[in-house]
């Protein structure tokens, strides 16, 4: 995809506060510090665009980024932070859930996980929900450039066998070091978009 204009469309908390428009929208699920903001702004071509932060639960609000007002790409807060409240985690939660179950804009959730580590229970549950919601399931698997050949070919084994992911699904390998992943990313966006445009006639 050429991309010519990206912008930060809304930082919401609550429904009401969504962008009012019917562009597609694919959203990035994950736990805090896991590199939804980092894989924003690698596949957007930019080095500082959507907020990082080493410290995790830094995105405290559900971003929409709105690119060539073609798609929007969501970043949700991240879960399993260990400092947080039981009320600010279910606060957070709740915004999460009331994103997912009710947007109709929202085409698919991603799910990233650290290639570095056994996905947690907190990423199985997210990805029931993913589940729930949409055909299959896309997992990217962030940090690739910080594991050796054999401990990522292992590791990829280990995330695809907890998730329990079937032929259907799709594992992505990525890296904001090099080029990993950025393009298969992008090609699934596409291929949605086109889906989209033949079931709707267009």
């Amino acid at each position: 995809m050429n991309i010519h204009n990206v912008s930060l469309a809304v930082s919401a908390v609550q429904k009401s506060q969504y962008p009012k428009t019917q562009i597609p929208e694919f959203a990035f699920a994950g736990r805090s510090n896991v590199g939804k903001s980092s894989l924003i702004n690698k596949i957007l071509n930019r080095k500082s665009f959507a907020r990082v932060s080493s410290k995790p639960g830094k995105t405290a609000t559900i971003n929409f980024y709105n690119v060539d007002d073609c798609i929007h790409l969501v970043d949700l807060p991240g879960y399993g932070y260990a400092q947080r409240s039981k009320e600010e985690t279910a606060k957070w939660g709740e915004m999460i859930e009331n994103y997912l179950s009710a947007r109709e804009q929202l085409v698919q959730t991603i799910l990233l996980v650290d290639s570095r580590h056994k996905p947690t229970s907190d990423d199985l549950m997210m990805l029931e929900w993913i589940r729930h919601f949409n055909a299959n399931a896309i997992v990217v698997a962030t940090k690739t450039d910080k594991l050796k050949k054999r401990e990522l070919e292992q590791n990829l084994e280990l995330i695809y066998e907890t998730l329990e992911l079937t032929d259907d699904d799709i594992l992505v390998p990525f890296s904001v070091n090099d080029d990993e992943g950025k393009m298969t990313v992008w090609d699934i966006i596409n291929l949605m978009l086109e889906q989209l445009k033949e079931e709707s006639g267009n």
